[in-house]
């Protein structure tokens, strides 16, 4: 069976590894982005460059989405150029990778299958470490037909689920994960520079943490690696994370489901990203709390660089 042709809209931090690995993996891949400079690497890897969001689309038997909030989704789908306007949608299929929210992934699945589109609900988690090794998590919703066909493509890409038949589902799914993740950053973040204002080694508290049952991925990966290196770049921003939140605590609401740690989360984002704005990396949620208690919370390399 012939690979279908893939378009990717969207090329920047996740957009071009993920672009990258279907074009080692074989596929032909158009590509568009508003950063000439983002389209113009990839051009130089394999892929084909184009001149708007619908000519991906005509080019394209399956057009992917990696964009950064739902009203630039909302523009790329049915705006000027948009995707909505292409040829021939009839067998055309779009998936969103993107972290738009249920109401989002509803809107664009049902604006675009009047059309003809198959759509899938497809959000991805792992970070741009996990879309350089193809380690993401896939959380796709649809279709069961439509996300078979599309399995093999998924699988260039990390781990696939099928979390559910609607579109939304994904967007639910991912919604809850990353508040689960950012929670377990915010919390061992406070747990670390408590434990700095006592005299404790971070690194020494990380150990401990990791062979105990304070572990989490935050401990495992994110703060040895962005944290106590003080790189601080994960490659994943305070305000998008804000954002995520934001639309997880929103349908909560809308479904009576109380959420009191969620909450305390979303307002501790929004001063954070106050605080050193919302293009800080989503690691230095810990730089507020190192001020108010006046530490620093560095490895042993990082405090004698």
């Amino acid at each position: 069976m012939s690979k279908p042709t893939l378009g990717l809209i969207g090329v920047g931090r996740m957009g071009d590894p993920m672009a990258r690995r279907l074009l080692e993996a074989g596929y032909s891949v158009t590509v568009f982005d508003k950063n000439a400079e983002a389209v113009s690497r990839l051009e130089g890897a394999g892929a084909t460059a184009a001149a708007s969001p619908v000519a991906v689309t005509n080019a394209s038997d399956v057009t992917m989405l990696s964009l950064p909030t739902p009203d630039i989704v909302d523009a790329v789908a049915f705006g000027d150029d948009g995707i909505a306007s292409a040829d021939a949608p009839q067998g055309k299929t779009v998936v969103d990778l993107s972290t738009t929210g249920p109401e989002g992934a509803r809107a664009l699945a049902e604006g675009l299958r009047k059309l003809g589109f198959a759509v899938v609900d497809c959000p991805i988690s792992g970070g741009v470490g996990g879309a350089e090794k193809g380690t993401l998590a896939l959380m796709a919703s649809g279709d069961e037909a439509d996300y078979e066909r599309l399995k093999p493509v998924f699988e260039v890409l990390g781990k696939p689920f099928l979390v559910g038949p609607e579109p939304g589902m994904g967007q639910m799914t991912k919604l809850i994960n990353n508040l689960l993740s950012v929670t377990a950053l915010a919390v061992t973040s406070e747990a670390l520079v408590l434990g700095a204002k006592s005299g404790l080694d971070p690194e020494t508290m990380v150990d401990v943490f990791n062979v105990s049952s304070g572990q989490s991925n935050a401990s495992l990966t994110k703060i040895p690696k962005f944290v106590l290196t003080r790189s601080f770049d994960f490659g994943f921003s305070l305000g998008l994370s804000a954002k995520d939140s934001k639309l997880c605590i929103q349908q909560a609401e809308e479904l009576g489901v109380p959420m009191i740690v969620g909450s305390a989360l979303r307002q501790y984002l929004k001063v954070a990203a106050a605080e050193l704005g919302p293009d800080a990396d989503l690691t230095q949620i810990i730089q507020p709390l190192e001020k108010w208690a006046g530490v620093t919370v560095a490895g042993k390399a990082a405090k004698a660089g």
